[in-house]
């Protein structure tokens, strides 16, 4: 069962015509034509290919694809990510959860597609000021103890389970249980570095438990649950994050940590913070997010990158709504950005009807009182719409293709039979 979300500020009260107009406002901004949604779109061909693959199943190598999501707490949220998720995976095949965080390293954190939880004597390290050493992990967060006894543990199910932890001099040890019966022990004590446990298991659902057994420190960064073949969205939010919270974790692990998950896509979804935060200038903000796009991408050369504005938001004062003042620097230099280092672009903001448009989602039951955070049926739309650009534009690929094809180009027999 999905937890509550924190009630927020009450949202005003409207009549049911002010919600109705409002309802027929967001739906006609969010079903404008997909076809133009996606700026500098063919940056996301090399994705496209392995979309294909996967469909054609013809290619040895393209038995699963995997997606990160980073973000802040629109992303953390899940909500739309998670449509995402059930829309890819009922099109190309569900290879289960991939990466999740160890435990619930925060209170708010979620996954609507797995289920974890820990024992009260675990510490959380990294989000956005806990911890100092920059080990956290692929999501930037870790869970640690210095405890025996403590208790972590994933409910999932999939063909392969994976264990993320820290390789330390000094590292203490756990015990894994599979559904209560133990399978391994694990020594984390090494030279300093990322530590993987792997087993294969049956399909069905399992609960997988860690135990440690000893004072000397243990940390966690998190699960892999996945099948042998299809696609994971794999949601890696924080609450309350900027782009460059990345630049506090230690590159060389998250570089490792990256590169095994081999992503097709990463997707870049930040901004909501930043435009509230006074210090940032066109200037600072470009070279900021100019260096956390250049250090994903020298992480994950072959990955496709899709970085996806921030929604409209607004200020609540006494004389009434306004709009956040940095809005529009944030959305300019993350699309300079974007489109500098060939990545695709999606306007949120845009998508939604605009500046001002936050205004009417409030009205139309689709955000929050905050003026800042959507609903679960507002998220869950912009992860339909979302979907249904992405989707345009792989048509149109699709298209193109077989056409290169059967004019007599060459390709392999299964894009010749999927004319």
């Amino acid at each position: 069962m999905a937890r509550k979300r924190p009630s927020g500020p009450n949202s005003p009260v409207v009549s049911a015509k002010v919600k109705a107009d409002s309802r027929e406002y967001v739906a006609d901004a969010m079903d404008a034509a997909a076809a133009a949604a996606v700026e500098n779109s063919s940056a996301l061909i090399p994705f496209f290919e392995q979309l294909f693959q996967m469909e054609a199943a013809t290619a040895t190598g393209a038995k699963s694809l995997h997606v990160l999501q980073y973000g802040d707490s629109h992303t953390a949220s899940d909500d739309w990510a998670n449509q995402l998720r059930q829309m890819f995976q009922q099109r190309f095949g569900n290879g289960g959860a991939g990466f999740s965080l160890a435990g619930r390293p925060f209170s708010s954190y979620r996954r609507f597609d797995v289920k974890g939880g820990q024992s009260p004597r675990w510490e959380t390290e990294g989000l956005l000021t806990k911890g100092e050493d920059g080990y956290y992990g692929l999501g930037g967060t870790s869970i640690v103890t210095r405890r025996p006894g403590e208790i972590a543990y994933l409910d999932d199910e999939g063909e392969r389970a994976e264990l993320n932890y820290l390789k330390q001099p000094g590292g203490g040890s756990f015990r894994i249980f599979v559904d209560g019966a133990e399978v391994a022990t694990v020594d984390t004590n090494g030279d300093l570095g990322p530590g993987y446990w792997t087993l294969n298991v049956p399909e069905g659902l399992k609960r997988f438990t860690v135990e440690t057994t000893s004072t000397a420190p243990v940390k966690l960064f998190g699960w892999v649950t996945e099948r042998n073949q299809g696609l994971t969205w794999e949601t890696l939010g924080i609450n309350g994050a900027s782009a460059n919270v990345s630049l506090r974790w230690e590159e060389s692990m998250l570089r490792e940590h990256v590169a095994k998950r081999n992503p097709a896509l990463i997707v870049f979804a930040y901004g909501t913070n930043e435009a509230g935060q006074r210090d940032w200038t066109p200037e600072s903000y470009r070279a900021m997010f100019r260096e956390v796009l250049s250090r994903y991408r020298a992480m994950a050369p072959t990955a496709s990158f899709l970085v996806v504005g921030p929604p409209d938001r607004a200020l609540r004062t006494r004389k009434g709504l306004l709009p956040v003042p940095k809005l529009d620097m944030v959305t300019e230099a993350q699309r300079d950005v974007a489109l500098e280092l060939g990545a695709a672009f999606w306007d949120l903001r845009e998508r939604m009807g605009g500046t001002g448009a936050m205004k009417r989602w409030v009205y139309a039951g689709f955000a929050q009182g905050d003026f800042t955070h959507l609903t679960g049926p507002g998220y869950r739309l912009v992860g339909e719409t979302l979907y249904r650009d992405l989707i345009a534009h792989y048509e149109e690929f699709r298209r193109i293709r077989q056409k290169v094809f059967s004019d007599g180009n060459g390709g392999n027999d299964a894009a010749k039979q999927d004319q």
